[in-house]
């Protein structure tokens, strides 16, 4: 699959991401290109831009699914995700350098700015609203593997054309999992399938 966009990270030299067609991002360590740090999905349709946070932890890509999704750096998963109903294609995504905005071009001809954590205030905060912050950002962490608190957590609304392409795209690869698994069962060396992460350098060119 073809590859869209690279962005460096600007904390760590050897990082980079890779905006890919296949519909996922990956960060790279360049001194091993062999394989992927890790592959960050979620997108359902080509993903066209990419870049980092000024920390180098998170990075923001666009899609055109016409969603910008914001990730950790070590998380397969988005941590959230932008759309509005007149969006399209994305074309340009990019982090503020004060790591509170994310801004975003597309093909209607929009720039459109988003807050790098949707639930953060933008007003200047007394002690007692800093520290009711803190306190809930605690709990948060501390109950995190609460299946409830989780599943919370982790839920987004998304359009319903995006929430059944990722429905469809689930099925299709648990489909290829369960295919690989039964053709490594019934080989004569009963080889296991590889990991993701293996398959997706194909060659490294010099």
């Amino acid at each position: 699959m073809r590859s869209n966009a690279v962005c460096w990270s600007p904390t760590e030299a050897f990082i980079l991401a890779v905006a890919n067609d296949d519909y996922n991002v990956y960060s790279f360590d360049m001194r091993r290109l062999d394989m992927p740090l890790n592959i960050h999905k979620d997108h359902v349709a080509a993903v066209t831009c990419v870049d980092f946070s000024p920390t180098g932890r998170e990075l923001c890509s666009g899609s055109v699914d016409k969603t910008v999704r914001l990730f950790s750096l070590v998380e397969g998963h988005s941590r959230d995700v932008y759309h509005t109903k007149r969006m399209q294609r994305l074309t340009a995504v990019l982090w503020s350098a004060d790591d509170r905005y994310v801004i975003s071009a597309s093909d209607e001809m929009n720039i459109r700015l988003w807050k790098a954590r949707a639930a953060e205030p933008l007003s200047i905060l007394r002690w007692r609203q800093r520290e009711a912050l803190e306190y809930s950002a605690s709990l948060r962490a501390k109950y995190a593997s609460h299946p409830e608190i989780r599943r919370i957590a982790r839920h987004r609304h998304v359009p319903k054309s995006i929430y059944h392409a990722r429905q469809e795209l689930h099925t299709v690869h648990e489909a290829a999992k369960k295919r690989e698994k039964n053709r490594a069962a019934h080989s004569k060396d009963k080889k296991a399938p590889l990991p993701e992460k293996d398959n997706v350098v194909l060659e490294e060119c010099e």
